[in-house]
C-alpha cells in the first residue's frame, strides 16, 4: 500500500510511502523492540520508499528521508531532478538535496560536477531547468564541485552534500 504521513491511502498521482506486510515480510528486528516499533505501523513495514502509481505500476521516487524534498507544500523527488540535470551538456554529475528554508520548508539545492572549463551560472541553470521541470522543482541554489562525496561503496553521501552548502548562501 501507499500512504501519507498519517497512514491514509492516496490517489495514484500523489507521492506516498510504500508499506508492505505478508508472510514473506519479517515481523521484528531481533532483540530491538524500539527499532521494531518505529519500523512498523499496524503490522505494515514502513519501507521508507516513496512512489506514485503510473499505468498500474509503482514508480519509485526515492527514499522518504533523503531523496524527498518538501518545498512550498510539494513533495519533490531529488532523484527526478538529478536525472533531468544530468541531461544538461555541461553537467557530468548531479546530487540534489533539500536545505532548510523558513519560507518554503526546504530549498532545492543542486551540487554539480561540471565539464572542464565550462562555467555554468545559477541563472543559466534555472532558465534551462524551467523548460524541463515544474518551477517548484528548479534548484534555487547551486554549488559546483570537483567530485561528489561518496562512501566506500561509491554511493553519493547526501548528508555530506548538505554540509558542502553550509558555506554557501
Amino acid at each position: 500500500r501507499r500512504v501519507d504521513e498519517s497512514g491514509q491511502a492516496l490517489a495514484d498521482d500523489v507521492p506516498g510511502e510504500i508499506q508492505v506486510r505478508g508472510p514473506g515480510v519479517f515481523h521484528e528486528y531481533w532483540r530491538k523492540p524500539t527499532a521494531t516499533e518505529q519500523a512498523f505501523t499496524q503490522g505494515w513495514f514502513k519501507t521508507g520508499d516513496v512512489a506514485v502509481v503510473e499505468d498500474g505500476s509503482y514508480r519509485i521516487l526515492g527514499r522518504n528521508s533523503v531523496d524527498i524534498i518538501k518545498t512550498g507544500g510539494y513533495k519533490v523527488s531529488a532523484l527526478e531532478i538529478e536525472e533531468v540535470l544530468r541531461e544538461h551538456e555541461q553537467i557530468l554529475e548531479a546530487a540534489v538535496v533539500g536545505l532548510p528554508d523558513q519560507q518554503w520548508g526546504e530549498r532545492v539545492a543542486a551540487c554539480l560536477v561540471l565539464q572542464d572549463d565550462q562555467p555554468l551560472t545559477l541563472k543559466t541553470l534555472r532558465t534551462w531547468s524551467k523548460e524541463r521541470l515544474a518551477v517548484y522543482k528548479v534548484p534555487s541554489i547551486m554549488l559546483a564541485v570537483e567530485a561528489l562525496p561518496r562512501n566506500v561503496m561509491g554511493k553519493v553521501e547526501k548528508p555530506a552534500i548538505k554540509e558542502l552548502f553550509s558555506s554557501v548562501d
